[in-house]
């Protein structure tokens, strides 16, 4: 019971909190990004402590020695909402790659589209992948990461779906390293579900690739090698082979 109360109270809270946010930052598409990157902050602040302070959930983060001091390319797990919001508060400032559709959601979307995100239509194919090249070379240009979900869409603890490899083409084109970042916020916060649990959410972040002299196919492999490798180790429980031999 106390979950389900917890669950709508954080729902109506964190609405009251992104609807005059959503329509401060977007008035605020005359200043410049530095001004509504300020504004997110501290939208993200009242989120974060709602989170927090509503839920009951904290984070922590293992391997932020890892994180490079030039803007780099983050391929990450997507298990939920949390970490669309969580990256934002352990790396610099960033950029997400989403769907084009994401933009015309009232208030959320328009904070979106004032952050300048790099909206793709996931139809247009190869143009969709130019795109991601084009958007993402101004954003590293301009001094910020770009995160990209290499999987393209959430997905449940304990499954995986293809890397796309959008990611490592960005990144080979633009020579920034990877940052390959794996987590449990799943676990928590389920995938498009209401109910979200209390509980501590561990991000972890890998080191750093360098791709220089990789091809698309060998950072791609790397990035999946180390976030799978990482996810069993964060819920072995999900994994059976690997909670037996740790058992072992």
């Amino acid at each position: 019971m106390m979950t389900v109360v917890r669950s709508l109270l954080f729902t109506l809270l964190s609405a009251l909190l992104t609807i005059p946010f959503g329509i401060l930052v977007s008035l605020a598409m005359i200043f410049p990004m530095k001004t509504r990157y300020a504004i997110i902050a501290a939208w993200r602040k009242g989120f974060m402590f709602l989170c927090e302070a509503v839920l009951g959930i904290r984070y922590q983060v293992i391997g932020r020695e890892n994180i490079p001091a030039e803007p780099a390319v983050i391929l990450s797990k997507h298990q939920s909402a949390w970490e669309t919001v969580g990256l934002q508060e352990i790396f610099p400032p960033l950029v997400f790659v989403l769907k084009k559709s994401l933009l015309a959601i009232p208030f959320f979307g328009w904070g979106l589209a004032a952050m300048k995100m790099i909206s793709i239509d996931r139809q247009a194919g190869k143009d969709a992948l130019r795109q991601v090249v084009d958007q993402g070379r101004g954003r590293l240009d301009a001094g910020y990461w770009v995160v990209i979900f290499p999987e393209g869409t959430r997905v449940e603890p304990g499954h995986k779906r293809r890397y796309k490899p959008g990611g490592a083409h960005l990144a080979v084109q633009t020579g920034a390293k990877v940052v390959p970042v794996a987590h449990d916020a799943g676990e928590i916060w389920g995938k498009n579900a209401f109910l979200k649990s209390s509980g501590l959410i561990t991000v972890s972040i890998g080191p750093a690739i360098d791709t220089a002299g990789k091809s698309e196919a060998e950072i791609n492999l790397l990035v999946e090698t180390w976030i799978e490798a990482e996810m069993h180790r964060l819920s072995p429980h999900r994994y059976p082979d690997t909670a037996d031999a740790l058992a072992g």
